[in-house]
C-alpha cells in the first residue's frame, strides 16, 4: 500500500494536467517554447504515472480495470468484478 502523501501527489498532478491541457496544446501549436517553459512542470502529462485506484501500487497496473494485478486477483477471487471468472482447464 502506497503512502497517502504519494497518492495525494499523484492526484494533484492529475488536476494540474487537466487544468493546463488546453493551454499546453495552444502553446505547442504556436510553437511557443518559452511559454511552455513557464508552465508548471507537473502540468505535463508525461509526469503522470498509472497507479492502482485502491492501493496506490505503481507496478502491475492493469489499464482496463484501473487497479493493480494484486488487487485484481483478490477482487476477482471474491467475485467483485463482474464478468471475470477464474480459469481452469
Amino acid at each position: 500500500m502506497a503512502r497517502e502523501s504519494i497518492k495525494a501527489r499523484e492526484r494533484k498532478r492529475e488536476k494540474l494536467v487537466a487544468r493546463y491541457a488546453e493551454k499546453r496544446k495552444a502553446l505547442k501549436e504556436a510553437e511557443d517554447w518559452v511559454g511552455l517553459d513557464k508552465l508548471p512542470r507537473n502540468s505535463s502529462a508525461v509526469r503522470l504515472h498509472n497507479r492502482c485506484r485502491l492501493t496506490g501500487r505503481p507496478k502491475g497496473y492493469m489499464r482496463k480495470f484501473g487497479i493493480s494485478r494484486v488487487t485484481f486477483r483478490e477482487m476477482a477471487s471474491a467475485g467483485k468484478i463482474p464478468g471475470v471468472t477464474k480459469a481452469s482447464w
